[in-house]
């Protein structure tokens, strides 16, 4: 780990006793410290665990994903969860929590209530039946969850929500029938009591002061948001540095912790910009270019930098992890062969190198005691039992040797 390159709110502090076996002190005693786990998360669209068995989820993707990731997104959109009303993909997700849970990564449910990719089915229901289905489903998913996924984006996209119009669905018919605020209130109310503990985002890709607007109206009413997401397809260029600072100054006046939720950006050629619904950019073929490539690692290290910078900041999602996923795109750490391409070499040695402690020798004091210092998470000293771990305020542990 490089302390000096390491933002200091990044980094905590330990005080660490090593006893022996007998319970005494272990003095003057040279041993090897190892960091364990991040607290920031470091996160990407896991839709690949789905298929674990299967056709994309292949070993030697998923080995690459762990060996990088801490934090992973788990798909529920409504239309495909639950094609068939009562008939929700349970098992597939719970799988995957699972497979997740098991390697250590915190997961993410995403989302509970989105205008696309909403379930037709529900469209032949009056408005009424539609929000106690709605709220609900929100409870279902929540409670059977609870405990393995503890992190939702409760609400979508709620700034096009009541003027969406590419077709009708029935969140569209919600958001116009009650309100934004009372939607969102409505929801965030249904997912808090399914679980008092839960992490409830909103999300959205307007950054613009409508978002501002609409957060600020949704905290006038009371309603308890746990953190800001914002989206940044960048599908069509890099957004630099100079708007990811405004975007960070804007919204890190609410005080609340910020997800950066779904960010992509692409290693070939640049979707145009006179293409207003990045969903109506449809190729056959996207390839990724060795240009493309060397562009997209520059543009995941600075962004990653400067967020990590930022305080506010308590995750980074990138949203495909290998190329040809959303949109054809090549936006992608990885190549569809699994070929990692430079942008995940990048991140890896800032998240598992500048950023992470491996095989620091430390050595004990005249009374068994040594300093801790390093980015923020848990480690664990070669040879001895007990967790140490690094957080917000300076604290104590005891560890003893094995033999």
């Amino acid at each position: 780990m490089n302390l000096s390159t390491t933002p200091s709110h990044r980094i905590g502090e330990a005080l660490v006793k090593v006893i022996d076996k007998n319970g005494n002190p272990a003095v003057s005693k040279e041993l090897v410290l190892n960091q364990k786990s991040h607290e920031f998360l470091f996160g990407s669209g896991a839709f690949d665990f789905l298929e674990y068995e299967g056709k994309k989820g292949s070993p030697e993707r998923l080995e690459k994903w762990l060996a990088l990731l801490n934090y992973g997104t788990l798909p529920f959109y409504w239309g495909r969860y639950e094609p068939e009303e009562g008939y929700p993909e349970f098992e597939s997700r719970m799988e995957a929590a699972k497979i997740l849970r098991s390697n250590n990564v915190t997961i993410k449910g995403h989302p509970l209530c989105w205008h696309t990719v909403c379930a037709d089915w529900l469209m032949k229901y009056p408005d009424e039946v539609i929000m106690d289905k709605q709220l609900a489903r929100i409870n279902r998913e929540v409670t059977a969850f609870k405990g393995v996924i503890d992190i939702w984006d409760v609400i979508n996209e709620v700034v096009i929500m009541p003027v969406f119009d590419k077709y009708d669905n029935a969140v569209t018919r919600l958001c116009k029938r009650y309100g934004r605020v009372n939607l969102v209130k409505e929801v965030f109310a249904a997912a808090k009591a399914a679980n008092p503990d839960g992490m409830f985002l909103i999300n959205d890709f307007n950054t613009s002061p409508q978002y501002e607007k609409l957060i600020e109206e949704c905290l006038d009413a009371g309603i308890e948001i746990s953190c800001i997401g914002i989206q940044s397809h960048q599908h069509q260029g890099y957004w630099g540095e100079e708007k990811l600072r405004d975007v960070l100054k804007r919204f890190g006046r609410f005080g609340l912790p910020i997800h950066f939720t779904e960010n992509t950006l692409i290693s070939g050629e640049i979707m145009p910009s006179y293409i207003e619904d990045l969903n109506d950019w449809q190729v056959d073929e996207w390839p990724t270019t060795e240009e493309g490539e060397i562009r997209q690692a520059k543009e995941w290290e600075e962004m990653y930098r400067i967020l990590f910078a930022d305080p506010n900041i308590k995750a980074i999602t990138g949203w495909d992890f290998a190329d040809g996923a959303w949109l054809n795109a090549p936006s992608g750490l990885v190549t569809v062969d699994n070929r990692c391409k430079p942008a995940y070499n990048k991140l890896l040695s800032l998240v598992k190198g500048e950023w992470w402690t491996k095989d620091e020798i430390i050595r004990t004091d005249n009374d068994g005691f040594v300093l801790i210092k390093g980015t923020k998470g848990t480690y664990e000293i070669e040879g001895t039992e007990g967790v140490i771990t690094l957080g917000s305020e300076p604290s104590k542990a005891t560890v003893q040797i094995f033999q």
